[in-house]
C-alpha cells in the first residue's frame, strides 16, 4: 500500500515542504531514497525500537520510501516520526485518511518518547501557508509552532500518543499562546540599567544617539574604565521588537538550535558576544550544511566585540559586506541561501597594548610606534564603516562613589523611541530602511542637507581630519540623528559639531 505522510526541511530561515512516500509490498528489504543523511537513515533502527516498546510491530514486507523532492538534501533526526507513521500507515495497521490534514517532525527515543527538534517556527508558518489543519511536534516545541495563528498545534510526548490521535483513538488538546500578551508582558524586562552607570555622561549621549539612529559604535578606553558594561545596557534603551521583527529574529535562533525550550517568541533585541577566537564561518554564517553565524543571530539587534584588534583580521574584513548590506548570502555548490543581517555592530578596544595610551594619571609603557601598530590590527574600510568613536576615560572617585540617582534606562529610552517614530515617519514609502543608518546617498540628499554655516564646519573638519567620503556620509547620518532626539526639522550647525567630535579615530594626533 502507498501512502503519503508530510514534514519540512528548512533551507535558509524558509522551509520546503518535504512529502514522504511509503509503499509497502511483498518481501524482507528496506530502502530509503531522496538524498538522506546518515542522521536520517539510521532512523530505521530508532523507529523499530519505538514501535516495539509502544507494543507496535515494525513490518516485515518490504519497503520502499521516498522522501521528495528527492533533489533536496535531507539531514537530522527530525524525520523519525513522520517516517514511523507512514510505515505503519503502509502496512495498515493504521488508518491512513487524516495522514494528509497534518505535518509533524520529531526526533523519537529507543523507548518511543519524542525529542525537541530545531526550526521549528519556519516550519509551522509553511505548513499555514500550505493549509494543513495541524502540525505535530514534540511537546517542548509545542510553544514555539503555536506562535503561528490560524494553525492546530498538538505538542505530543511520545509516538503511541500521535498513533491513537491519526487512528481516532485519543483526542488532543491543541496548545494555544497568547502571542501578543506574552510578547507584551516580557518586553522591558531587563538585568542591566542605565541607572547603574556612574558619571560617564558623555558616553552615555553617544549611546543614546547610536540607539536613535541605529548607528555603529565603537568604545576605546583603558582596562576598567567600563566599555563593556556600558554596552551591555546598550539593549535597554533601545526601542522594543515589533511583533514582525520578533517573528523574524525567533526564527533565526529556531534554525540555528538557539532557542529555549518551552518558549514561544523572543520578546527582547539579541545581545551575541562571540569570543575573539570566533572563525570566519562561525562569524558570518556557513559550513558544509549552511547555518547562520553570529551576524545572523545578532539580526535586529547588537552585535557587540569585545577587544576588537584582538579578532582575527580576516573575521573582521568579512563583516564589511554585511555591514553594508545588511544581508549575507552563502553559496555552495548546489545552492546558495541568504540570511538576513540587519545588525549594529558595537565594539570595544584599549587604545594600545598596553591599555594606558591618553590615559589620565598613568603613563603608557608601549614602544614608539606600538599604539599605531596596534590600531592597524582593525583595518581602516571597517573603522570607516563604524559612525560613532568614542573615547572613555576612568570614573574618578568622587563620580564613583556619589549615591546621587542616575537616569534610569526607561528614560532614555523614550527619547530613543520619539526620534524613531520621527524616522518611521520619514521612511514611510522606502521598504527596508527604519532608521538613519540606513539611508541611502539619495535619501541622504533629501533628509540630511545642512545650512551654508553647517556646510562651512563640515569642510574644514574634512579638510583637517583627511576624511573619507564615507566618513562624510556618516557624519551627516550621526547629525540628522542628532536633530531628531531634538524633534528638529532641520540639521544645525550644533548637531554637525557633535557629529565630528565622534570621529575621534581620525584625528591626526591619535596614536602618535
Amino acid at each position: 500500500m502507498l501512502v503519503k505522510s508530510y514534514a519540512a526541511a528548512v533551507q535558509g530561515i524558509s522551509a520546503t515542504v518535504i512529502t514522504i512516500e511509503v509503499n509497502c509490498t511483498k518481501g524482507i528489504q528496506f530502502f530509503l531514497v531522496g538524498l538522506p543523511d546518515v542522521a536520517v537513515r539510521e532512523s530505521h533502527e530508532r523507529i523499530i525500537s519505538a514501535l516495539q516498546v509502544s507494543g507496535y510491530k515494525f513490518p516485515r514486507n518490504r519497503i520502499v520510501i521516498n522522501m521528495a523532492p528527492a533533489d533536496i538534501r535531507k539531514e537530522g533526526s527530525s524525520y523519525d516520526l513522520p517516517l514511523a507513521i507512514g510505515i505503519l500507515a503502509a502496512a495498515e495497521e493504521l488508518d491512513a485518511s487524516r495522514l494528509s490534514q497534518y505535518m509533524m517532525m520529531g526526533e523519537l527515543s529507543l523507548d518511543g518518547s519524542l525529542k525537541p527538534v530545531k526550526g521549528i517556527l519556519p516550519i509551522a508558518v509553511k505548513a499555514r501557508e500550505e493549509g494543513f489543519k495541524g502540525f505535530i511536534v514534540p511537546r517542548q516545541n509545542a510553544c514555539e509552532a503555536a506562535v503561528v495563528n490560524n494553525l492546530e498545534v498538538y505538542g505530543v510526548s511520545n509516538i503511541k500518543e500521535v498513533i491513537e490521535f491519526i487512528a481516532g483513538k485519543r483526542n488532543l488538546e491543541p496548545t494555544v499562546v497568547n502571542t501578543r500578551e506574552e510578547f507584551y508582558a516580557r518586553q522591558f524586562q531587563f538585568e542591566a540599567d542605565f541607572s547603574d552607570v556612574r558619571g560617564q555622561e558623555n558616553v552615555k549621549r553617544a549611546l543614546e544617539v547610536a540607539a536613535a539612529g541605529s548607528h555603529n559604535l565603537i568604545l576605546i578606553g583603558p582596562p576598567g574604565s567600563g566599555k563593556s558594561m556600558l554596552a551591555k545596557r546598550l539593549p535597554s534603551i533601545l526601542p522594543p521588537f515589533t511583533l514582525q521583527e520578533s517573528l523574524e529574529t525567533t526564527k533565526i535562533h529556531s534554525v540555528a538550535g538557539k532557542f529555549g525550550l518551552n518558549t514561544s517568541l523572543m520578546t527582547q533585541r539579541p545581545f551575541r558576544s562571540p569570543h575573539h577566537t570566533i572563525s570566519n564561518v562561525a562569524m558570518v554564517g556557513g559550513g558544509a550544511f549552511p547555518q547562520p553565524g553570529e551576524i545572523s543571530l545578532a539580526h535586529n539587534g547588537i552585535l557587540f566585540l569585545d577587544e576588537l584588534p584582538e579578532f582575527n583580521r580576516s573575521v573582521l574584513e568579512v563583516m564589511r559586506q554585511p555591514l553594508e548590506d545588511r544581508t549575507i548570502t552563502v553559496s555552495r555548490a548546489r545552492f546558495s541561501v541568504d540570511y538576513p543581517a540587519n545588525f549594529m555592530l558595537v565594539a570595544s578596544m584599549n587604545p594600545c597594548p598596553c591599555g594606558y595610551y591618553n590615559h589620565p594619571d598613568r603613563p603608557c609603557l608601549c614602544s614608539p610606534g606600538a599604539v599605531q601598530k596596534y590600531m592597524n590590527r582593525v583595518s581602516g574600510p571597517l573603522l570607516d564603516r563604524i559612525d560613532i568613536q568614542v573615547e572613555i576615560v576612568p570614573v574618578p572617585f568622587e563620580k564613583i562613589s556619589d549615591r546621587a540617582p542616575c537616569e534610569c534606562s526607561e528614560v532614555i529610552r523614550e527619547r530613543v523611541m520619539k526620534a524613531r517614530a520621527i524616522q518611521k515617519k520619514r521612511f514611510a514609502g522606502h521598504d527596508g530602511i527604519y532608521s538613519n543608518a540606513q539611508m541611502t546617498s539619495k535619501l541622504l540628499h533629501e533628509h540630511a542637507v545642512p545650512d551654508s554655516a553647517g556646510l562651512s564646519l563640515l569642510k574644514v573638519a574634512m579638510q583637517r581630519l583627511n576624511l573619507s567620503a564615507r566618513a562624510y556620509d556618516r557624519i551627516l547620518k550621526v547629525s540628522r540623528t542628532i536633530a531628531d532626539l531634538e524633534a528638529s526639522p532641520n540639521i544645525e550647525v550644533r548637531h554637525l559639531a557633535e557629529a565630528i567630535q565622534y570621529r575621534s579615530l581620525d584625528r591626526e594626533t591619535w596614536g602618535t
